[in-house]
């Protein structure tokens, strides 16, 4: 199981297609996680201030028809989390039927992502 993190308008923008983030027009691959832990450090890090709810999905790799390759953070992986941690890519729109669980990030009173839980 690999995390994707979007916005829940993002998401739901076209439930038809399949899943094609800006990332894989602008760099050929759609960003991944390989953990809950690393999916929390990466939102920590990078999403923040990203318009809620946010939403991490859960993808089985063997469902996805697009290449998945696990590969070192580029330059640097965000605080928390080691340099040995390899982070999965899918280059390629992600399927729909690869989307086993669709959670929601939850937040203290700091605004750091501290959990994934079912929305509500």
């Amino acid at each position: 199981m690999i995390y994707h993190v979007v916005t829940a308008d993002e998401w739901n923008a076209h439930p038809d297609a399949p899943y094609a983030p800006a990332s894989l027009a602008e760099e050929g691959f759609v960003h991944c996680s390989p953990d809950v832990e690393t999916t929390l450090a990466v939102v920590n890090a990078f999403y923040r201030d990203t318009p809620k709810p946010l939403l991490a999905l859960l993808l089985a790799e063997d469902r996805l028809t697009s290449r998945v390759e696990f590969e070192a953070a580029a330059p640097v992986p965000p605080p928390g989390v080691d340099a040995d941690v390899l982070f999965p890519h899918v280059f390629g729109p992600v399927d729909r039927e690869a989307v086993t669980q669709v959670l929601e990030v939850r937040w203290d009173g700091d605004g750091r992502a501290t959990g994934l839980a079912d929305p509500a």
